[in-house]
């Protein structure tokens, strides 16, 4: 009962950055945590970054000190910024939002594409 939808991702040179807005309509008083995921062709999908309403924030150790996740309650929105960009970066990213009774919604994804 909590949809998200996530902002056109787009192809960026390394060293580059670019920031996704999730945008979340429904039942958002329960939402507990919101999180970015991503998902590169072969691979498994990985945890990105998370933020919980009460603002604890954890990130994946390949992101740390490039990315930033961070919400806008007015607004509905988390944002993930993602700075100093690299190939490794390119995949599809998610977002996630799971409620007080555990229930998880994803958005549609967005494709991040990363050169060089």
């Amino acid at each position: 009962q909590v949809q998200l939808v996530e902002s056109v991702g787009g192809l960026v040179q390394a060293g580059g950055s670019l920031g996704l807005t999730c945008t979340a309509s429904g039942r958002i008083v329960s939402i507990h945590t919101v999180a970015w995921y991503r998902q590169a062709p072969g691979k498994q999908r990985e945890l990105v970054a998370s933020v919980t309403r009460g603002g604890t924030i954890d990130y994946a150790d390949s992101v740390k000190g490039r990315f930033a996740i961070s919400l806008d309650n007015a607004k509905n929105t988390a944002n993930l910024q993602m700075n100093s960009l690299n190939p490794e970066d390119t995949a599809v990213y998610y977002c996630n939002a799971r409620t007080w009774d555990f229930q998880n919604s994803w958005g549609q994804g967005t494709q991040v594409s990363v050169s060089s």
